[in-house]
């Protein structure tokens, strides 16, 4: 069993597309949520991810890693196997 990994997104969101890019090129199955197809995911993602309303918001495992940035930042320093590596 691999992470659980969560992604809340919007269809217009670039950042949101680079993410699930980066997931993809990993070989990562996730979960996405679309903020604006389901509208009562908004208010789920911004209370799981402390305030944070601009998207993608990621976690994985339940831990809220952040946007892409934090995600692309988590990846270029080598965390980011580890953390996928974790089992939910």
């Amino acid at each position: 069993m691999s992470a659980k990994v969560e992604i809340y997104t919007s269809p217009f969101c670039g950042y949101c597309h680079r993410a699930k890019r980066l997931l993809e090129e990993k070989g990562v199955d996730y979960s996405e949520y679309d903020i604006l197809m389901y509208g009562a995911k908004r208010a789920e993602m911004t209370a799981r991810a402390n305030g944070r309303t601009t998207v993608p918001q990621i976690f994985i495992n339940g831990d809220h890693v952040g946007g892409y940035e934090e995600l692309r930042a988590l990846e270029r320093d080598g965390g980011l196997d580890a953390k996928l590596a974790d089992r939910a």
